[in-house]
């Protein structure tokens, strides 16, 4: 059983941000942070399955790619690295890459990342505030620079660098053609409403992520059977005897604990480790407007609401 604040941790990047408000007010104004990691503040507890992180980009990241759990078994790694990431805030120009336009021969990607036409292959996107997008392991992908976004991955960072942007860094050509898939990607199952109050954000696998919206003056049982991940996106709460507010979050596992929202209600970010939504995550304790878990559901309507450590296995950060 246990219940933690998340501890944070400040990962420094050179296309990072030195302004993280509001989701911190850490930091050091000469040194740009990319990456917020929330850990477990108990270094005796076994390692998470899971790592919950915020992104913040200046500059565009590497294309780049992560081995599948095969793949990474092979590699004599405990484990690939699938991930999603839900965009808190984009500028008007910002990109991300998510697979490519067409099928390529291993070949062809070899060549296209040696003289550096990657780039031109790469299937871009202009994301938006509340998107979720799905990253499954050997999908080819980049995150471009204006972007602030929340990321939910297999505890592992393993990755291979394909292009970078013209930075004097090692790339990883023969590692990443071994477990790039050279395809387009299958288009991801959109959001569904589990509940008035719940999102399912994605499922898979590894690891499922919601959207949770909390009205105040409401009080609720979250029943985390599993390792569970909260990061408040919006709002305020009471879980169980700690506080949280926006970009902090709490570590759950083996518990039912008590939420009870602020004046101006909770939104929070949920990962867990399972492969389909619990039914039994939360349910409402105050007796007022009882949500059920919807059997049949219908995507969300609408922009979200506004805003009122053990080591990861690793042979090359991400960059």
């Amino acid at each position: 059983m246990a219940l933690e604040q998340a501890c944070m941790e400040l990962i420094p990047k050179p296309w990072g941000s030195t302004d993280l408000l509001p989701w911190s007010g850490t930091g050091h104004s000469s040194v740009p942070v990319g990456e917020l990691w929330f850990q477990r503040c108990d270094k005796h507890g076994p390692e998470p399955a899971l790592l919950l992180k915020l992104l913040f980009t200046q500059e565009p990241l590497s294309i780049q790619v992560h081995p599948d759990d095969a793949a990474a078994h092979r590699m004599g790694l405990p484990r690939g690295k699938t991930e999603a990431w839900y965009i808190l805030s984009a500028a008007s120009d910002a990109t991300v890459g998510v697979g490519l336009n067409a099928v390529v021969t291993r070949e062809q990607l070899r060549t296209a990342i040696a003289d550096g036409s990657i780039a031109q292959l790469i299937a871009w996107h202009k994301p938006a505030a509340g998107e979720i997008i799905a990253v499954p392991a050997g999908t080819i992908h980049a995150i471009g620079a204006g972007l602030v976004l929340a990321e939910i991955q297999q505890r592992s960072d393993t990755t291979f660098r394909l292009f970078d942007h013209g930075r004097a860094r090692e790339l990883h050509i023969e590692q990443g053609v071994a477990v790039a898939h050279a395809d387009p990607i299958k288009r991801a199952v959109p959001p569904r409403r589990l509940s008035d109050v719940r999102t399912l954000l994605v499922a898979n696998p590894y690891f499922v992520f919601e959207r949770v919206d909390l009205p105040a003056g409401s009080i609720w049982e979250l029943d985390a059977r599993c390792e569970t991940w909260l990061v408040a996106i919006a709002g305020a709460a009471a879980i169980g005897a700690l506080q949280i507010g926006v970009g902090q979050g709490c570590f759950v596992e083996a518990q039912g604990v008590r939420i009870v929202p602020g004046e101006a209600g909770l939104s929070c970010l949920v990962a867990y480790d399972a492969a389909a939504p619990s039914r039994d995550l939360l349910r409402r304790v105050d007796g007022d407007g009882m949500p059920l878990f919807r059997e049949t559901v219908s995507p969300p309507t609408g922009p979200p609401q506004a805003v009122a450590s053990s080591p990861v296995p690793s042979t090359e950060a991400r960059s």
